[in-house]
């Protein structure tokens, strides 16, 4: 066992009070100090040497005159004086410890450090193909999510009234391509409802007859919603998230595992949660201020944009309140991409082939963000956070039953039809069952 050095002197009170950023210098002879020794601060030597004289009960002589000067260099060549200079500067007999005591000490010493390993050793860490996982989903992350959303000006124009561009200090390309869309919008307009969301403006107060007028939906004589009929925002939002299940698609095969599974059940995962997926994503950009989505200096989209697209309040008051809440969640990037990833690989997706290699994905990268949360997330904020982030999963399933109710619905005008592109249409067209 390594040798433990353990200081023979009683604790003294000023040792905390010492400030550390000051040179230690011994106070007999000058060489470096190492701490208070029996009631002052001396170095090792000069430690040793007064413990060894006053258990010895030592009478020295000086030679000389009895006023040497102790140096580092010459304190070997008079005891006396030397231990004059000890007691000068404060050194008592009474500060050092029996044989006894030094051996308590030591047994202390030893206890105290092995509780501690105990304590490192049940600590929770991450593993290195834990945090391989992280790496992994952190880059593919960033690489299919594109913070300065440039893309969006790829898409068909967002079409709104003249008043409304004015007020929102908007500018909008005139003409743009038709396929390429940052996803991370349109999932931002379907999201689910949560308990205990926290909203700067409270919105479980806010009754659904009034949710309309609150947000500015147009409504009708009756208080209903009135249906856009032209849904002008249409092409623009089908765009967003056309151009959004490609980056998911790209997330996708970044997750450890996907790409081992046949390629049927890839596309079952894919096509079941890929607009949850896009909801998951468009909190990034959602602003509980003005509870809205704020997509660099040039695009910024509220409720009032998403009617244009043909959804109702059915999907829009639990996409507000499962925004505010996944917000407040103040999540990680970690944390968030995690949650992404589990989303996805969940086993009881319809049409899934082998659910039991899914669940066995899905549970490592489950227990990688339970230890992730409690070995990064400091408190009060990691307090039941997992189950809360799980939380949100079974609400993404509500939002996500709707999405496909009222996208039905839309695809049976074909008008409204036309301007979907095929991407949408293969994904959405078996959303009967997830």
């Amino acid at each position: 066992m390594e040798q433990m050095a353990v200081s023979t002197s009683a604790f003294h009170p000023e040792d905390d009070e010492f400030d550390r950023n000051c040179p230690r210098i011994c106070g007999v002879c000058g060489d470096k100090a190492t701490g208070f020794h029996f009631n002052a601060m001396t170095c090792e030597g000069c430690k040793g040497f007064f413990r060894r004289s006053m258990k010895k009960k030592a009478n020295f002589t000086c030679p000389f005159n009895g006023n040497c000067s102790i140096t580092k260099d010459n304190r070997r060549h008079c005891q006396a004086c030397r231990l004059k200079r000890c007691q000068d500067i404060g050194m008592m007999k009474e500060f050092i410890l029996t044989d006894e005591e030094v051996q308590r000490k030591k047994e202390i010493i030893l206890k105290r450090k092995e509780e501690e390993a105990i304590k490192e050793a049940k600590k929770p860490k991450l593993s290195d193909d834990q945090e391989k996982t992280i790496a992994l989903l952190m880059e593919a992350h960033r690489k299919t999510y594109d913070e300065s959303y440039s893309d969006f000006n790829k898409f068909r124009p967002p079409v709104r009234s003249s008043s409304e561009m004015e007020a929102s200090g908007q500018s909008f390309p005139i003409e743009s391509p038709r396929d390429l869309c940052s996803a991370d919008y349109f999932g931002s307009f379907n999201s689910s409802p949560s308990d205990g969301c926290r909203l700067s403006m409270d919105m479980s107060q806010i009754a659904k007859s009034h949710f309309s007028s609150f947000f500015g939906i147009p409504q009708d004589d009756s208080g209903n919603s009135k249906e856009d009929s032209t849904l002008s925002m249409l092409p623009h939002l089908a765009d967003l998230v056309s151009y959004s299940i490609q980056k998911v698609i790209g997330f996708a095969k970044a997750i450890p595992g996907f790409r081992e599974l046949s390629a049927d059940d890839q596309i079952s995962l894919l096509k079941s949660s890929a607009i949850e997926i896009i909801m998951l994503r468009s909190n990034q950009s959602f602003t509980l201020e003005d509870m809205s989505w704020s997509c660099g200096n040039e695009f910024k989209y509220n409720i009032n944009d998403v009617t244009k697209a043909g959804h109702s309040l059915e999907l829009l008051e639990p996409l507000i309140k499962f925004q505010a809440g996944l917000k407040n969640l103040n999540l990680h990037e970690e944390e968030h991409v995690l949650l992404m990833a589990i989303c996805l690989l969940s086993p009881d997706r319809s049409g899934l082939q082998d659910r039991a290699r899914v669940e066995r994905i899905q549970d490592k990268l489950s227990e990688t963000l339970q230890v992730y949360i409690r070995v990064k997330h400091p408190p009060p904020g990691n307090w039941l956070l997992y189950p809360k982030m799980i939380q949100k999963l079974t609400d993404l399933r509500s939002l996500s039953d709707e999405h496909a109710k009222q996208y039905r619905s839309l695809t049976f005008h074909p008008a409204h039809n036309m301007q979907l592109t095929p991407l949408l249409l293969e994904v959405f067209s078996n959303d009967d069952a997830k």
